[in-house]
């Protein structure tokens, strides 16, 4: 079984909180807040924690709200991997109304990361085992241009290093350049942007998805298709995957749990089909918890063990 890392560039303590109505100007009273860890990477080692497994996080920490986070992921069984930073990490605060049911996410830019901070961070992951698998997932702090991130990658994957990238826009499409890279999950929205064009035939996605495996800028495809489930690219096989119907309560998390339960998989060394249908029933488990809550385990089995029947 191959180990497992993460890492973010732009981790966050996220804080959640109910209040009965909102409105401009008074004063909102709110429930006592829950705070969280925040961040791509650092939730997709959460999920693989929930999930029965272990992945390492390695993220920048600042401050008071750094070592709180730090202290959240020790509570969760999360081993980290840190530096310190000047500047404190960022709060974020997700507010849920309890009148409309609406939610309300305030997001702070990350904190930014001098060029020694980014360094050594980069000695973190160089330092990681060949043969290992690397999730880079989240966004990029002030600081960190994409081509760092290009950089990283590189002599990542250089060292042996099984590098897998759940990012967006230009800093996905620099990623993909590189060639090699184990898995992505772009939306189709997204693989639209990658190869250039609308997909507006049926069959559309699964060609844009083969494309990506055909030039070798990934070895896996899988394309989130939101209540659709995914469809999954690889060099032998194409599989779509469509989770039963279940009332979503929230979105928030569904994606990470999703990269979380295929990671997984793929450090099991699990079959392609059944790495697509762990991923799509730990996405769905997500979407059933109100707020920011990842993947349970048990629901997830249960979505898993329907999912292998049908």
């Amino acid at each position: 079984m191959a180990a497992v890392y993460t890492l973010t560039l732009a981790p966050s303590l996220d804080s959640a909180t109910l209040t009965p109505h909102i409105y401009p100007e008074g004063k909102l009273r709110c429930s006592a807040p829950i705070f969280e860890p925040g961040g791509g990477g650092i939730n997709v080692a959460r999920a693989i924690a929930h999930l029965g497994g272990k992945a390492t996080a390695i993220f920048p920490a600042g401050g008071a709200t750094g070592d709180h986070l730090t202290a959240l992921l020790y509570d969760e069984h999360v081993p980290t991997i840190t530096v310190a930073t000047h500047d404190w990490t960022r709060q974020n605060l997700h507010v849920h109304v309890e009148s409309s049911g609406e939610q309300y996410r305030f997001v702070m830019p990350g904190a930014a990361l001098n060029e020694e901070e980014f360094h050594q961070l980069e000695e973190k992951v160089l330092a990681i085992e060949a043969g290992a698998i690397l999730v880079i997932s989240g966004s990029l702090p002030p600081g960190v241009e994409v081509s760092k991130l290009v950089q990283l990658l590189q002599a990542a994957q250089q060292q042996g290093i099984r590098c897998i990238v759940d990012s967006s826009g230009e800093a996905l499409t620099a990623a993909l350049s590189i060639g090699n890279i184990e898995l992505v999950k772009p939306n189709q929205k997204e693989l639209s942007a990658l190869v250039g064009r609308e997909l507006t035939q049926p069959d559309d996605v699964r060609k844009a998805a083969q494309e990506l495996i055909s030039s070798g800028k990934a070895l896996r495809v899988v394309v989130s298709l939101g209540p659709q489930g995914a469809l999954g690219v690889d060099a032998n096989s194409c599989v779509q995957v469509v989770p039963p119907p279940m009332k979503s309560q929230s979105t928030v998390g569904a994606g990470d749990s999703m990269v979380g339960a295929m990671t997984l998989k793929l450090s099991q060394g699990a079959a392609f089909d059944d790495m697509v249908r762990f991923g799509v029933a730990a996405g769905s488990a997500a979407t059933i918890n109100h707020g920011t809550r990842l993947c349970a385990r048990e629901d997830t089995q249960k979505i898993y063990d329907y999912l292998r029947q049908v």
